[in-house]
């Protein structure tokens, strides 16, 4: 997923025309009569929800870093409080335990990013997990559980959802964005394949003649370049409202008849992610109280040409593949839970570990499962919250920025391992 995180009214109607009948023209693809009915007017844009305000965690201090602080053996971790005295709320602690059934297929054979883990330090809890009681969740964690603080402890919290927006499985007029599968050009590329040094990194681009190069980026997207290829799984009404399904990485379509259609992530570009929140900010295009998903959203519909250009400069592109069980899907290729999972960056966060946040905003606050990633969420204790569909889910992700400090639950025994092992886990079997 690409959080802004992943985690962002309106462009009048006759814009939203112009755009439709230049992208028609430019296809060469006249509506057909019986389709010349424009979409159904886009319902007001919830405002993003008021922050209750909350006392942060204190972080710790610091362990001493290695050379290499490319993951949390080399950033260093250090012991935090015991799982016993956090504030479990029982709810919230439930629906965490819940997640992290989930994660536990995936999780027990998963190659650990971080160097803190490896799939048999899960095995126990896993073992236990389906039978324990919900209502006991929080005994569940305090028994197979001690935390630990990850480089500086310091976490920044953003939010995102699953969206909906206004979308046809045939272009039709009003209906003009395509909406694009994973182009089979595209090539990912392992480069520890050439070079150990390169452990770890992976690219992705296309083969032009005999060079491989990167792929388009989204202005050349936008301009057509996936035209005609017989690519598009979908179209969407709006380019705003699929920018920010990009960026929350998949979402749903309510389709004309009034059906859904729901899509997930199948692939990116290979482009970095640029967060245009932090770039509008900085240019002074967005007020004080106008930095959420929905102030930006608002700014690019009052400004359709520059916004356009705008949204190009996240050079960014994600493709998508039509979700007929459960969803949305995180990274682990499992369904990710609403007020339960985050995306993190498995550099730092074995994904399927438990997460503890303690910030100045309350309702993220508490026990979390580390299930996603994102484009925007790199680093230690940078934290993506997932808040489900809906429009509650929507007025809280899109506001959400919160502060204060994180902990990493890893299976007890952990710490007093990687110290003895000088940070190293034991070999991989």
């Amino acid at each position: 997923m690409n959080g802004s995180g992943r985690s962002v009214n309106f462009i009048r109607r006759g814009a939203v025309l112009a755009l439709a009948l230049l992208l028609a023209a430019c296809a060469g693809v006249v509506p057909r009569t019986a389709d010349r009915a424009a979409p159904p007017p886009r319902a007001a844009e919830p405002p993003a929800a008021r922050p209750i305000p909350a006392t942060p965690g204190v972080t710790l201090p610091p362990p001493v870093p290695s050379a290499d602080t490319t993951n949390s053996r080399g950033l260093g971790i250090v012991p935090g409080a015991a799982v016993a005295s956090l504030a479990l709320e029982p709810a919230k602690t439930r629906l965490a335990l819940q997640a992290f059934r989930i994660s536990c297929p995936s999780l027990v054979r998963r190659t650990d990013q971080s160097g803190l883990t490896q799939g048999a330090d899960w095995q126990e809890a896993c073992a236990a997990a389906p039978g324990w009681s919900d209502d006991d969740a929080a005994g569940f964690f305090i028994r197979y559980f001690e935390a630990v603080q990850v480089g500086d402890g310091a976490a920044h919290a953003t939010g995102y959802f699953e969206p909906e927006i206004r979308g046809s499985r045939e272009r039709r007029a009003g209906y003009e964005v395509p909406i694009y599968r994973r182009p089979p050009d595209l090539v990912d590329v392992d480069l520890s394949l050439f070079s150990e040094s390169l452990k770890g990194k992976k690219i992705r681009g296309k083969v032009q003649g005999s060079n491989f190069v990167p792929y388009d980026d989204r202005a050349a997207i936008e301009a057509g370049t996936l035209a005609a290829r017989g690519l598009e799984i979908a179209w969407a009404a709006d380019p705003v409202e699929f920018f920010f399904l990009q960026v929350q990485g998949s979402g749903r379509l309510r389709l004309p008849d009034g059906s859904i259609m729901r899509i997930g992530y199948d692939s990116q570009n290979g482009r970095d992610y640029t967060g245009i929140g932090k770039l509008m900010r900085d240019r002074g295009l967005l007020a004080d109280g106008q930095t959420s998903m929905q102030g930006i959203m608002d700014y690019l519909r009052s400004h359709p040409e520059e916004g356009k250009a705008i949204m190009n400069e996240n050079k960014s592109f994600v493709f998508f593949r039509e979700l007929t069980g459960a969803g949305p899907l995180g990274a682990m290729g499992l369904p990710v839970t609403g007020r339960a999972s985050v995306a993190a960056d498995p550099k730092f966060v074995p994904l399927g570990a438990p997460i503890f946040l303690s910030l100045d905003r309350a309702e993220p606050n508490g026990l979390w499962i580390a299930q996603d990633t994102g484009g925007a969420i790199k680093g230690a204790n940078r934290i993506d919250t997932f808040w489900g569909a809906g429009a509650e889910a929507r007025a809280i992700a899109g506001g959400m920025s919160a502060r204060g400090s994180a902990l990493l639950l890893l299976p007890k025994g952990s710490y007093a391992r990687l110290k003895q092992g000088n940070g190293a886990p034991p070999p991989q079997p």
